[in-house]
Order: C-alpha cells, then structure tokens, then sequence
C-alpha cells in the first residue's frame, strides 16, 4: 500500500511541522511552506504513479480558498485516492451516509478558517514591518505612519508617573499622585500595566508575546526601565499595601519567634502633639504575644546593621561571574546585529526574496529583545561603588522616610526580630 503525506504551514502564522511526527509508513512527504509549489509536485505524481492513501493534517491545506479546495477534493476522488484529514476525522473511503454531511460542515468551517486566517495573515504582515498592532494607541502615544509617535499634551504625565515611581517605589503612591497634580484618574491595575508596558520603552509588543526592540521613541530610558523591573521584583515580595507605606521599615521586619511580619502602629496621648511608633507582630500565635518593639530603636539598628554588614555581603559577590554573564549576552547582541546587517545586502543579490529577508530580520529583532530583557534583569555594574556609599551611617539619618524606605528595599529582602527573654537583636537578609 502506498501512502503519501502533504503538509502545508504559513511561516507568518505557526512553526514548520516535524515531517517525523506521522504515525505511518510514508512512501513520500511533500511539504510547503508559504507557497504551493509541493502540492503542484503531488497531484502531477499522483497522475503518474497514485498512491493508494493521501494524508493531510487539515482540508484547509488544499488551498487558500474554499474553491481551490474543491477543486482539489474533486481531482483526487476523480483519481481514486483516499484522502485521511488526520485532525479532523476525514476519511473519503469511508462508505457513510454521514460523509456528505460530515464534508459538508468542514467545508462550511474551512470559509470561516480561511476568512480569519487572512486577517491574521495581515496582521503578521504588519509585524513584518514593526507597525503597531491594531487598536489604540498607548496613553502618551499616538498613532503615525506605521509607528506610534509621542503626544507633547499627554507624555508629560506618563514620565511623570514613571518619575515618582522611580523616586518612591510606590504604585500606588504614584497613581495617587497623578490625581492630585494632573486630575488624570487611573486604577492600580492600570498603573501597573503602565510600568511594564514595552511601548513605554520604545518597543513594541505583539499578540504572540513577542516584542520588538526600538520601534519608536521612548519615555524612559533602558536603565529606568530595568530600574523599574526590579522595583517591580522588590514590591513584590512584601506583604500587600506596604510598598506604599509612609515608613521605611513596613513590610520588611519579621518576628523570629512567631514567624509573623510586623506592622508599623502609631500611638497618642490625649491632648498632646506627641506620637509613638511601634512595630507589633500582624498575627502572633504565641501566648502571651510576643510584645511590640519601639520603631525608631528597630529603624535605628537597622541602619547600624546595614552600614556594618552590606559592603561585606557586596563583596562576597561572585562579580567576574556576573561579568562573564553581562559580556556574553553582549556579544550574543553582537552576533544577532551583524546578521541583521548582512540581511540588505542578501537582499539585494538575491539569495533571498522580500518576504524570507522580512521574516529573518523580524525573529533576529524579536530574539535581540529577549537577549535584551535578560541583560536588564541583571544587577547593576556599580553596586560596589553604591554599596560603600550607603555604608555611611550619615547618609541614611539625612533621607526623608519615603527615601529611606527606597533604599532599604533595594538591597533589603528582610529583617528578623530575634528575641531573648526582654532583649532582642535583629538580622538583615539582603537580597543577594
């Protein structure tokens, strides 16, 4: 019994197939990508020498309308050949009642395939070209020709924003702030959304997931963005709502004896101006519960530990590993641009046609971006040099409590409240 196969792929829309994943034993394998050249091969094969089985993975590969389809369904039943459609169930030697039906219905499928299948195929022609994907643009933004173009009325807020970020390390403070000085009312979730959106980094993200670097001016810079992600990371790990907290020690300080995070509390006295702070288990399971700490000895301690301890914990870094790193994903960089340099070049000689030279240089600039992405997640070239700066104890008395708490979670993951008998000592985890 002779059995051939067809596949056909859009390399715009999906991956090429793996012509090994059949279950048969094939006598040959045609397979076409973007054209129809091996389809053509097929049918004048089957008239010289036809196999007694084709196998297709869908109907839909026949062709790229509904009539060419029909077409080719009519020359192979004309030609006695059992077509198997494997994912959809076809089978043409099949003696049903129910095979008209079932024909039928699949045909009907393939035109509302076929009709999307096209506007995904547009739309995969625009990411050829780095043009936005379809809908608005991005606040900050709007649309020019084949590219997003920064609004001078609405761009300030978006830097804006970014700005309090970066100097706070608050969303919400931020979204907070937006309201107050601009009257522009945004949710968290939007702000969010803001702050991790690659438009805002001059990039452009797809559908897919995939992303595109420097395809329009940006509002931050690369180094803001990175700094951004890590405040992202940072926030992350702490208990809800307490990146946004007024003191810089919220979120951080942990009870060893309980296990539980610690919350600022503030206590007055009647009639008088005076406020006390304190730092008390959030939910202690110990009887009696383990007592609240003075905040300003705990912050006090705190900043004696750092300057103590972080420029030691800095050296005890592995930095010519962490170099190694940064100078491969640079020269992996290199690589990638060299390659979308010659792309003209090939062009222009022929070795490769408009469509091929498009889709080469758009995985090259979308593997250029992920390269990208891990070189940002990577700490910064200057952490020694900030490290001996902050180890000053000056420094962190002369930070407002909004600075201080910046700081303190840029190299701080947590405090542990260790208890003994009526004293206690404390031990700073750094994030590295």
């Amino acid at each position: 019994m002779k059995i051939f196969a067809y596949t056909y792929s859009d390399p715009l829309l999906e991956p090429t197939p793996d012509p090994t994943t059949w279950e048969w034993e094939l006598d040959a394998i045609y397979q076409d990508l973007g054209k129809r050249s091996q389809l053509q091969k097929l049918f004048n094969d089957c008239k010289t020498e036809p196999p007694n089985c084709l196998l297709i993975r869908r109907l839909e590969e026949l062709g790229d309308t509904l009539d060419e389809v029909s077409s080719r369904l009519a020359e192979l039943e004309v030609m006695g050949i059992t077509l198997i459609a494997v994912e959809q169930g076809y089978n043409s030697s099949q003696d049903s009642p129910n095979l008209r039906a079932q024909l039928l219905k699949l045909l009907y499928e393939i035109q509302h395939q076929q009709r999307s299948r096209r506007i995904r195929q547009g739309h995969a022609r625009n990411r050829l070209d780095a043009a936005p994907p379809p809908g608005r643009a991005p606040y900050g933004y709007r649309r020019g020709k084949g590219k997003y173009i920064i609004d001078r009325t609405t761009s300030p807020v978006v830097k804006d924003f970014f700005e309090h970020f970066l100097l706070y390390g608050s969303l919400r403070g931020s979204v907070r702030h937006l309201a107050k000085k601009y009257g522009k009312k945004i949710s968290v979730t939007t702000g969010r959304r803001w702050l991790t959106n690659p438009v805002y980094r001059g990039d452009t993200a797809y559908q897919n997931g995939e992303i595109i670097s420097n395809t329009h001016a940006p509002i931050i810079t690369r180094e803001e963005a990175a700094q951004v992600d890590r405040l992202l990371r940072r926030n992350s790990r702490l208990p809800p709502r307490t990146a946004s907290a007024p003191r810089s020690l919220a979120g951080l300080v942990v009870c060893n004896e309980c296990q539980s995070h610690m919350n600022v509390i503030r206590v007055t006295i009647r009639n008088q101006h005076k406020e006390y702070l304190y730092l008390r288990p959030i939910s202690c399971s110990k009887q009696p519960k383990c007592r609240a700490l003075p905040y300003q000895e705990v912050l006090e301690q705190t900043i004696q530990t750092v300057c103590r301890d972080l420029p030691l914990a800095v050296a005890g870094m592995n930095f010519p590993e962490l170099d190694a790193v940064k100078n491969s994903l640079n020269e992996a960089l290199s690589r990638q641009q060299e390659v979308l340099n010659q792309l003209p070049c090939l062009l222009e000689t022929g070795v490769l046609d408009l469509e091929t030279a498009k889709l080469r240089a758009y995985k090259i600039r979308t593997e250029m971006s992920a390269l990208q992405a891990k070189l940002a997640t990577l700490p910064p070239v200057n952490l020694r040099s900030v490290a001996q700066a902050v180890s000053i104890p000056q420094f962190w008395l002369d930070l407002s409590e909004a600075e201080r708490r910046f700081y303190f979670r840029e190299f701080i993951r947590q405090i542990d409240i260790i208890r003994q008998d009526k004293e206690w000592e404390l031990r700073v985890i750094f994030i590295f």
